[in-house]
This record gives C-alpha cells, structure tokens and sequence, in this order.
C-alpha cells in the first residue's frame, strides 16, 4: 500500500520544479550602527588626505634631559651656526610645549614652524622641558626625542641647537629657519633699491 502511495504521489508531482526564490533584500536600507561605521571610515579617509602634517606618529626612543640637541643643515654657514648655539639671535616667536601630550605637541610643533616660516620668521624657540624623574629611574624626556626627530624632518627648519642655560638649557632649542620666498623677494628688493645698472662704462 505504501508503495502505490508513493507512486501515486511521484505520478501527480511529475513535471514539477523548485519555485526560484529572489535574493532577501533588507527593508529600510542599512541600521544605524552600520552606518556609523562606514561615517567613521568615510571620516578617518578624509581626515587623513587633508592633514598636511608629515611629522612621524611613531614611538621615540626618550633622551636624558641633558643630553643636547644639535643639528646644522649642509650649507648653513659655521658662523651662522655659531650665532645660534650662542643664543645671539633674537627670537623671534616661541612654543611652550610643557605638559602637551606627544599627539598635541606634534600637531602645535608643525604648525608653528609652518606659520612661522610663512611670516618670514627666521630665529624662534621651541621649550619642550626636561622631562620627569620616575622612582628607580634617571630622568627621562619624552617630548624632547620627539622634538629631536621632528625638526630634522621638517624641511623649513636649517638647524637648531639647545638652548644657553638663561633660556632655559637642555630644556629648550633655538630653531633657524630659512627665508620665505616672500622674504626673499623682499630682501632682493631692498637690495636693488637705488642701485644703478652696470653699463660697462658706456
């Protein structure tokens, strides 16, 4: 019986396909947590494409707080060099960087010496202190080895050098920065002013 049963059953669905089922489709398109994810993407992919800092996020090694920094470009004259260790240029802007942590300092360092060397500024200072003394440790200074790193990377910057002890010493660093195109126009100007052509005696 259950034989004729099934066989009756496979005649009568003979001829019969599988119903095509279309793709689900989410109504009312994507939740909110999915879409606070891909703003947040969207937003670090911008962010990232417009900051113009070049300055290294990565870990640095801290110096001693006595260590001194030093640093002269090829080209920059002894001389000049010399002025600068000296601390016989006048600043002409400063940074206080006591108590930043490394993402804000990193940010107000870069857009000092940008906004200074826009201004045609050419002799500034940058105070990023000794550091702390931690228990069972020589005195470390965080920011100063970031300091260290990212003025060389900086292509504005044309030396620096810590600072003389009535400025603050190790703790601080005389930039020089080199002249603004602007600056130099300006120069080059004041140069030429009232000077007469050579003529070859004509």
């Amino acid at each position: 019986m259950a034989d004729d049963e099934q066989s009756l059953f496979e005649q009568e669905m003979a001829g019969v396909v599988r119903l095509k089922h279309d793709e689900r489709v989410r109504r009312g398109g994507p939740s909110e947590s999915e879409q606070a994810l891909a703003h947040r993407r969207q937003a670090a992919v911008t962010e990232t494409a417009a900051d113009p800092n070049t300055l290294s996020d990565r870990e640095i090694t801290p110096l001693d707080s006595w260590y001194v920094l030093e640093f002269k470009r090829p080209g920059v004259q002894n001389g000049v060099y010399r002025k600068l260790r000296q601390g016989r240029y006048e600043h002409e802007a400063r940074l206080d960087m006591h108590r930043m942590t490394v993402a804000v300092a990193r940010r107000e360092l870069f857009e000092f010496i940008e906004q200074c060397h826009e201004y045609g500024l050419r002799s500034v200072m940058l105070i990023h202190g000794k550091g702390e003394r931690k228990p069972e440790q020589e005195r470390s200074a965080v920011l100063k080895g970031y300091v260290n790193v990212w003025l060389r990377d900086l292509e504005a910057v044309q030396a620096f050098h810590s600072a003389q002890p009535r400025h603050g010493g190790t703790g601080a660093v005389y930039v020089l920065l080199k002249k603004s195109e602007d600056k130099k126009r300006e120069n080059r100007e004041r140069f030429m002013k009232g000077r007469v052509p050579y003529d070859g005696g004509r």
